[in-house]
C-alpha cells in the first residue's frame, strides 16, 4: 500500500518546510510514504527548498495556473507513480500531519473512497466571526447541493483511495474543495469526513482577496457545479418560477377581460406570454442540459477507463477481483 502526500505550493519557501517537517513518516497499513509538490508558478525558492528537503516528486508550472488545476495535476502524478492513497494539505502547515493517519482509515477501512477533513472552525483563533459563519453557510450550501453530510467543505485536508482519485474531474479554475464534494455527492461516491486539528497561522490566506469576492466565486463554483450535474431539476426550478408567475398573470388578465375591463390591462397579457415564453425556453434549456449530462457520465467513465488502462487498477478493484475469483 502506497501513500503520496501532495502539497499545492505557489511561493511557499518561507512555510513548506514547516509542513515537509510535519509529515508523517511511517503509518501502520501503509508500506511506503511519498511526497509530491505542485509548484504553481513560484517565483521564490520553493523547490529548492522542497529538493533540498527530500520530496519525491515536482510538478512545475512555469505560470500560476491557480489551486484547482495544480490539484488536478497532483492527482495525475500521483496515479502515475503508483499511489494507493493520496492526501492533500496545504503548504502553509494550516492542517496537523499527524491527522494524516486518522484521514486515510476510512479508506483503509474500506468504508470511502474520499475522507475530507473537519476543522475545528468555531475554536480557530485566527478565524473571524464573520468568516466562521461564511464557512457554516457554505457547507451547508454545499451538502444541500450535492446530498452528503460532510460539515467543512471548503477544506483543503483530504485523502482519496486510487479508484476515487481517477473518477476526479475539476472544471473551474477557482478551487476543487467545493466542486469535488458536489461531484461526489451526485456520483453517489462513498465520502466521509473524520474530525481534525489544525495549527496557528503562519501567514494569511491566498485563496481570495476578500470575503466578499470569497463568497462570489465560492457561490458561482457550487452554482456551475449543481448546474453539470442535475441540470433538469435546476433548469426545471427557473422554468416553474417563470411559468407560474405567467400563468397567474395570465389568469388575472382573464379575469378583468370577462369583467369588460381588459382593455386597460394588455400589459398584463402581454407580460405573462412573455414569462411563459422564458419558462417554456428555459425548461427546453434543461432537456438538453440533461442530455449533454448523460453524454458527460459516458465520457466520465470512458476516462476512467483509460486512467486504468493507463495507471492500473487500485487496492479497491484488486481486492474485488480476488473475492471474484474466490
Amino acid at each position: 500500500m502506497k501513500l503520496i502526500i501532495q502539497i499545492p505550493c505557489y511561493n511557499e519557501a518561507e512555510t513548506l518546510e514547516v509542513a515537509l517537517n510535519d509529515l508523517p513518516k511511517h503509518i501502520d497499513g501503509i508500506d511506503e510514504i511519498e511526497y509530491l509538490i505542485i509548484n504553481d508558478g513560484s517565483k521564490d525558492n520553493t523547490v529548492e527548498v522542497a529538493k533540498n528537503w527530500g520530496v519525491n516528486y515536482v510538478v512545475n508550472f512555469r505560470n500560476n495556473k491557480g489551486l484547482a488545476r495544480g490539484f488536478m495535476a497532483g492527482l495525475d502524478a500521483c496515479l502515475r507513480n503508483g499511489a494507493d492513497i493520496i492526501v492533500n494539505t496545504d503548504a502553509d502547515n494550516q492542517y496537523c500531519g499527524e491527522d494524516i493517519e486518522k484521514l486515510i482509515q476510512p479508506i483503509l477501512r474500506g468504508e470511502a473512497g474520499m475522507v475530507v477533513g473537519e476543522r475545528p472552525i468555531d475554536d480557530t483563533a485566527h478565524f473571524s466571526p464573520l468568516k466562521k459563519k461564511l464557512q457554516h453557510l457554505g457547507s451547508w450550501v454545499v451538502r444541500k447541493a450535492s446530498r452528503t453530510n460532510i460539515p467543512d467543505a471548503p477544506s483543503g485536508f483530504r485523502a482519496y483511495s486510487r479508484h476515487t482519485a481517477m473518477r476526479m474531474n475539476v472544471i473551474n479554475d477557482y478551487t476543487y474543495t467545493l466542486e469535488t464534494i458536489v461531484q461526489a455527492g451526485r456520483q453517489k461516491m462513498a465520502i466521509t469526513s473524520v474530525p481534525i486539528r489544525t495549527n496557528g497561522e503562519l501567514r494569511p490566506s491566498r485563496l481570495f482577496n476578500s470575503m466578499f469576492g470569497y463568497v462570489k466565486k465560492s457561490m458561482l463554483t457550487i452554482g456551475r457545479a449543481f448546474m453539470m450535474y442535475r441540470p433538469l431539476y435546476f433548469f426545471t426550478w427557473i422554468a416553474g418560477i417563470f411559468g407560474v408567475s405567467g400563468i397567474a398573470l395570465g389568469i388575472r388578465f382573464l379575469v378583468y377581460y370577462f369583467q369588460g375591463n381588459g382593455d386597460g390591462h394588455v400589459q398584463s397579457l402581454l407580460l405573462s406570454t412573455m414569462l411563459i415564453i422564458i419558462a417554456v425556453v428555459t425548461g427546453s434549456i434543461g432537456l438538453l442540459g440533461d442530455v449533454i449530462s448523460a453524454n458527460r457520465k459516458l465520457l466520465e467513465d470512458i476516462q476512467f477507463t483509460v486512467r486504468e488502462l493507463k495507471y492500473g487498477k487500485g487496492h479497491e478493484e484488486m481486492k474485488s477481483s480476488e473475492k471474484e475469483e474466490e
